[in-house]
């Protein structure tokens, strides 16, 4: 009995041997989740397009609405001709203008004059694409403007005047005067920003201040061709009474029927006085020009340095086309708006004139 108890135990004890040397149990499985692949990136819109407009930008020389109801008759007719989206912005300064196109340089095409384009090329790289042309000139002036009845005859009788400009960032409003004025040792009193050019007119025409400058462009005669022509300012053959209207026609200076135009026996005025015709009927009766500045390159269409080059073209196009419509006279061709009659191609070097200036003042623009 001994002997088969034995005999059970070594079989026994066998078998757990055997089951413990045999094939292991199959291991749970562990499941790795796949690698998280991440969505597609989302393109940004297509400069251009309605998600990401183009931006048009007008510095606020002139009525803001003015601007903005022109401004939008523009954007419509490049788009029906790019098919592009554009968005018109007025800022509030000059200043304003520049920070604007500066901190936005893939999409943004700017309406900006000489000084703020040779301070904007300067600080950010802006590329100009065409200057204004106006009735022939592709250059403008600055003009200072007293009241008809002061004693006011040259720069040196506004020693401590009260001057008035529209803004600091304005070349023919401000930039201009500055030099001149310093160049004829004259140091105006009182400074009054107005804050743009109609204000500046104005500003003369109730007495606020004792002079003002603003721009100025020759006057039509009533045949509509020019007082006197480019080649004509080149050649040194225009005297110094061919800037005003002529003095017998003063005393009937009116706005037409239709309030379009400031006229003086069929002569326009076509000088920043004509911007408050409707305000003021009897401005050129009350309000003279003194004197004429230094001929200044005209304002510009310029675009932002990150600009891309195919869109820049397509709009250069559209904008040489547009030019030739009436919708243009509407528009930026309006006297009451920029009153480009035309626009011309240009280059960086034609402003090194006004970055003289700049370079010889100190001048900085105001934040």
């Amino acid at each position: 009995m001994k002997k088969v108890f034995v005999f059970v135990s070594l079989l026994v004890a066998a078998v757990m041997l055997l089951t413990a040397c045999g094939p292991a149990a199959t291991p749970t499985p562990i499941v790795v989740p796949p690698t998280a692949i991440p969505p597609t990136a989302v393109p940004p819109p297509a400069i251009g397009s309605p998600e990401h407009p183009i931006k048009v930008l007008f510095v606020p020389s002139v009525d803001a609405n003015i601007i903005v109801t022109g401004g939008q008759i523009m954007a419509d007719a490049l788009k029906a001709a790019t098919g592009l989206t554009y968005e018109v912005t007025v800022p509030t300064s000059y200043a304003a203008t520049i920070e604007e196109v500066c901190a936005s340089p893939t999409d943004t095409m700017v309406f900006i004059p000489a000084l703020g384009y040779a301070i904007a090329s300067q600080l950010c790289g802006v590329d100009v694409a065409f200057k204004a042309v106006r009735y022939g000139f592709p250059v403008y002036w600055a003009v200072y403007i007293v009241k008809r009845d002061s004693s006011f005859q040259t720069l040196a009788d506004l020693q401590g005047k009260t001057w008035g400009y529209g803004d600091q960032g304005s070349t023919s409003g401000y930039m201009v005067p500055t030099v001149e004025l310093a160049a004829a040792g004259v140091t105006p009193g009182a400074q009054v920003q107005t804050d743009g050019h109609n204000q500046t007119v104005t500003a003369v025409y109730n007495v606020e201040v004792n002079f003002g400058t603003v721009f100025y462009s020759v006057p039509l005669k009533p045949d509509g061709t020019v007082a006197f022509t480019y080649a004509d300012y080149l050649a040194g053959t225009v005297t110094p009474d061919m800037y005003e209207m002529p003095a017998e026609v003063i005393p009937n200076c009116a706005p037409n029927e239709d309030g379009k135009k400031l006229l003086c026996d069929g002569w326009r005025v076509m000088d920043a006085r004509a911007n408050i015709r409707t305000e003021a009927p009897d401005v050129v009766r009350k309000v003279r020009i003194l004197t004429i500045s230094q001929a200044v390159p005209n304002d510009t269409l310029s675009f932002g340095p990150e600009f891309p080059a195919d869109v820049r073209a397509q709009i250069e196009t559209a904008l040489v086309a547009f030019a030739l419509t009436d919708a243009w006279n509407t528009s930026i061709g309006c006297a009451d708006f920029y009153g480009w009659t035309g626009l011309a191609p240009a280059t960086d070097v034609e402003y090194d004139v006004v970055r003289a200036m700049v370079t010889a003042t100190g001048y900085k623009i105001n934040p």
